[in-house]
């Protein structure tokens, strides 16, 4: 594998293993019996991480096709 793959790997592995273990985090907020929130709370936090997620897919999506390169 080139050294540019073997980067990515590395900080792929790294970086989703902390969002998932932060997205774990704001999980916990739910718990009722510790928190207290109302549903429009939830929805700015909800489509907040939808909208990154979005912009994520795009940005890959994007990445991609920028590699195929010019065809008639």
């Amino acid at each position: 594998m080139n050294n540019k793959k073997l980067k990515f790997i590395e900080l792929a592995e790294r970086r989703v293993g902390k969002t998932l273990h932060m997205l774990k985090l704001i999980k916990n907020l739910s718990n009722r019996s510790h928190y207290e929130y109302d549903e429009k709370q939830v929805g700015k936090i909800i489509r907040a991480l939808e909208s990154e997620i979005q912009s994520l897919k795009s940005a890959f999506k994007a990445g991609i096709t920028k590699d195929k390169g010019f065809k008639l």
